[in-house]
């Protein structure tokens, strides 16, 4: 499969420094579309958790709070990153840092994370919707994405990705509100929903249990803190702290607002994003609803062996609720549109994912190893290393399919609230206190680590359990929701970090310059600390001179030609200048002014919308 570090370089002609200059000159449009989109492997999903036993309109919260943070993303986070002038997110650390172990770190957890809740999801979720369409196995499905997925990077480069985002945004919204509007025309519009919803009850129940009802604050956003599936304190400040690392530090996503022409070009992709992300509750959340109400034997079911005969999966069947919509309900020639754009926003995100994955391989780590690797060298392991990844995600499906009673959504949520908020911890401390060092950092990050390691792996030894079974788990598991963990888990890395920091030496203020929220304007010169690693130019010319075309075998031809490589060591490489990166924060006031009323904007909607579905 040639994905990955290929697509970038053969797309835009470039080395491999260039990964993230591949899509620069980036307008608003296309990078707030390429928001929404880059995670509908995971964000198809929510709508599917509205059927099972986080029933309702809670899980909608999940998109709503995106809004908040892409806001955050676009107005701090940002700025500093471009005043910082980085293209990843571990190079950022290393920089603010210092030292090699803090990057190394960041770089293997980010893979990690891409591997359990990103790669792995994204392949599930697209076969799991190609094997409700169209009946195929579940792992010749996966199969088949795979191959559609290495054939649709042929094109290439973030670039492609982000405009192929936007394309398929447009569509997707627009195929996902003629399937809303069926769907409610089916089940009453939203009185009927009101009235069909708490009475989906499958036909075949088991005994002595409720698990088989709908939830009675199906219809409530902020739940109860204690008793309730979603409680409001873990929706509004926990889950908060989940998406600051996936909008703010996450490379997948700000990858794309590094790559726009201005910061006011980044800024109005992040309203763009917001004002995109109001829409899921409606097309897909409630849609998920309506797929209970419509067809509660085959989404509804609790019965293991019904589950089992309905979708393979005896711990549940809520993952099909958007699928079986799309099926039962779209016109032929829709379903096709729905299928197709459904598959193509989820191999959308692979690469975009495959993309950053390689960056951060072969920059942060092999790079590392290997200071004096060619260009030529580097496209390899690249290719090689996404191989890896892939066939470890596809080793993972299995578990995915048991995680959580069987809803995807959960899954990703609560294996992110374990790995995630050390990383969060540490981007907030870099940003907002000066004070704090790379000892803090590294010793709050190990000891964040390994306390979120046992935390996930108890969840894995227990899992939930089914209808009628008792709960036999630590109470730690049954009562600490994963929301109010990852709360927990954030302050305690933000203790160590910085009682490590106030008990060893600052770091000099003139290596700050830049690098903090605080000094993002600053004109001072900086003095990068000791070890950073930071290079202009990472990647070395290949020196062997490239023999002639002419005498070349095809297959070489051909090997060179997937590369990337094909023409001479000169061709590959952008002229001279061309290679720009985004230092200023200069806006044009209009422009300014613009986006600042759009942000406000977005937010009071926003809080009118959470004060509505409260």
């Amino acid at each position: 499969m040639v994905v990955g570090i290929w697509s970038s370089v053969r797309a835009n002609r470039n080395t491999v420094g260039g990964y993230f200059l591949a899509g620069r000159s980036m307008s608003w449009w296309p990078i707030g579309a390429s928001l929404m989109s880059s995670n509908v492997g995971s964000g198809l999903f929510i709508g599917l958790a509205g059927t099972g036993a986080a029933g309702g309109i809670a899980v909608g919260g999940f998109e709503w709070n995106a809004a908040w943070v892409l806001v955050a993303l676009g107005w701090v986070f940002v700025p500093v990153y471009i005043s910082a002038g980085v293209v990843t997110m571990p190079e950022y650390l290393a920089k603010r840092f210092g030292g090699q172990r803090i990057r190394i770190y960041m770089s293997v957890l980010s893979l990690i994370l891409y591997i359990f809740t990103k790669i792995s999801t994204d392949i599930f979720s697209g076969a799991l919707f190609i094997q409700v369409s169209l009946g195929w196995d579940l792992y010749l499905s996966t199969g088949i994405l795979l191959l559609v997925t290495a054939a649709y990077t042929v094109a290439g480069g973030l670039t492609a990705v982000i405009y192929t985002d936007a394309f398929q945004t447009v569509i997707m919204v627009v195929g996902a509100f003629t399937l809303m509007f069926i769907a409610f025309s089916k089940v009453g519009w939203y009185e009927g929903l009101l009235d069909h919803y708490p009475s989906a009850i499958p036909s075949v129940t088991v005994a002595n249990t409720t698990c088989h009802l709908p939830r009675s604050d199906a219809f409530r956003l902020l739940r109860d803190p204690v008793t309730g599936d979603l409680p409001w304190p873990g929706l509004v400040f926990g889950l908060t702290v989940l998406a600051t690392w996936v909008w703010c530090a996450d490379q997948v996503i700000v990858q794309r607002s590094l790559s726009a022409r201005s910061l006011s070009h980044a800024k109005a992709g992040s309203v763009l994003g917001g004002y995109l992300k109001l829409l899921p509750m409606f097309f897909i959340v409630m849609p998920g609803m309506i797929s209970r109400a419509l067809f509660p034997d085959e989404v509804g079911c609790v019965d293991p062996a019904v589950c089992q005969s309905v979708c393979g999966a005896s711990v549940g069947c809520s993952n099909i609720a958007y699928p079986k919509l799309v099926v039962e309900l779209m016109p032929v020639g829709l379903r096709g549109l729905m299928l197709a754009v459904m598959l193509a926003a989820l191999m959308s995100s692979l690469t975009s994912i495959f993309n950053s994955s390689s960056t951060l391989f072969t920059l942060d780590l092999y790079h590392r190893a290997r200071p004096r690797a060619t260009e030529r060298e580097l496209m390899l392991v690249g290719r090689v290393f996404i191989l890896v990844l892939v066939c470890i995600s596809l080793l993972w499906i299995p578990v995915i399919q048991t995680a959580n009673s069987g809803q995807l959504f959960d899954y990703i949520q609560s294996v992110t609230s374990f790995l995630a908020p050390p990383i969060t911890a540490v981007f907030l401390m870099a940003i907002f206190w000066p004070r704090a060092n790379e000892q803090g950092a590294f010793w709050g990050l190990m000891i964040g680590l390994v306390v979120g390691l046992v935390r996930m792996v108890l969840e894995f030894v227990y899992t939930v359990p089914a209808c009628g079974q008792p709960d036999t788990r630590p109470a730690v598991l049954a009562d600490v929701h994963y929301l109010y963990f990852a709360l927990i888990l954030l302050t305690l890395t933000c203790l160590i970090i910085a009682a490590v920091s106030l008990a060893t030496p600052p770091i000099p203020k003139e290596s700050l310059y830049r690098l903090t929220w605080w000094s993002r304007h600053s004109q001072e010169p900086r003095i990068d600390l000791p070890d950073a690693w930071i290079a202009s130019d990472p990647v070395t010319s290949d020196p062997s001179p490239e023999p002639d075309a002419s005498l070349q075998s095809w297959w070489r031809k051909t090997a060179l030609w997937l590369c990337g490589l094909s023409g001479s060591s000169s061709a590959s490489r952008s002229p001279a200048g061309q290679e720009i990166k985004l230092t200023s924060l200069q806006e044009e006031p209009l422009w300014r002014i613009v986006c600042n009323i759009n942000a406000m904007l977005l937010l009071v909607v926003n809080v009118f919308l959470w004060g509505y579905f409260s």
